[in-house]
């Protein structure tokens, strides 16, 4: 099998950009030498060299990550822009082990960005909370991935998880399709959630959900009756873990059913991950769910 990343590990990198690019550069080496990811990286602009075919135009620095010769086809309306869309409300600085579901969920978006970045696409990044915290569009010049990955940097210090005005907001600003990448743990209500991801998905963008949550989260594996502080609402709960393992694991598999189902019926791509998944592994999970969405009118992956 191949070999992961582990996030604690990667975690001592301290800078983002940095951590992103050895994900991207990991997954590129892992994806060549292993037979057990299933597909290649092609992107629609990129064909396989031909003879015959003008040298001047292989994309070398594709080579060097792949050890195959590809073409890129100059077809600049096929380039995918990509806003990140990432949760920096405070439940998301909530992390049981060395590391917090914000500080995975950013380097996660980093790690995508890089990776779209170097194909020539275009990413922006809107933080939210009950509201837009930071906005950058979706550009591919120079310097705008540094400005990125400095927003990205930005502790989770935000308040309340709330969908209905961001994500109202990001649609509003965004006529052009495209992909929208959630990062978030998705700790909320899901009717405003529903509607408004039902009408991105109505103007004809690609969506991609990232529920990123913490290993206790999925399994409440505490010992001790303790003081629990809700880190959003601020309140505190005097809680016996065994007395209410099983009405927490009802409640959390109810709202985990409820997601799959609202991405299933308007055609949203769900990855579930804990902050000890692999981010190389995630990297790959995204570029699988772009072989998925062929109907959609953007590039998308495909099988080489």
């Amino acid at each position: 099998m191949p070999d992961y990343l582990d996030p604690a590990s990667l975690m001592r990198i301290r800078s983002l950009e940095l951590r992103a690019k050895v994900v991207v550069e990991g997954f590129w080496h892992g994806l060549h030498r292993s037979p057990y990811h299933g597909f290649s990286v092609e992107f629609s602009e990129y064909r396989q060299y031909a003879p015959g075919d003008d040298i001047r135009h292989v994309d070398w620095r594709v080579y060097a990550r792949t050890d195959r010769h590809f073409i890129k086809k100059y077809e600049d309306e096929t380039n995918l822009r990509c806003q990140l869309l990432v949760d920096c409300s405070k439940s998301m600085g909530y992390g049981s082990t060395t590391l917090t579901k914000a500080q995975y969920g950013s380097t996660l978006a980093a790690t995508l960005a890089w990776f779209l970045n170097q194909q020539g696409d275009a990413v922006g990044l809107t933080t939210f909370d009950d509201k837009i915290v930071d906005y950058l569009p979706a550009r591919n010049r120079p310097g705008h991935l540094r400005r990125l990955m400095l927003l990205l940097e930005k502790e989770a210090v935000g308040t309340s998880t709330e969908f209905g005005v961001p994500l109202q907001r990001v649609a509003e600003m965004h006529d052009r399709r495209g992909l929208f990448v959630l990062v978030s743990d998705l700790l909320a209500p899901l009717e405003d959630l529903s509607s408004r991801l039902g009408y991105l998905r109505a103007r004809g963008h690609d969506l991609v959900i990232f529920h990123i949550l913490d290993p206790r989260e999925f399994d409440f594996d505490f010992e001790k009756s303790a003081q629990f502080l809700d880190l959003e609402s601020g309140q505190q709960f005097f809680i016996n873990p065994a007395a209410a393992k099983k009405e927490y694991t009802e409640n959390l598999n109810a709202h985990l059913e409820a997601i799959e189902t609202l991405c299933s019926r308007q055609g949203i791509e769900y990855i579930r991950l804990k902050t000890t998944d692999p981010l190389d592994l995630a990297l790959h999970d995204f570029l699988t769910t772009r072989m998925r969405q062929k109907a959609s009118p953007l590039r998308t992956l495909r099988n080489a």
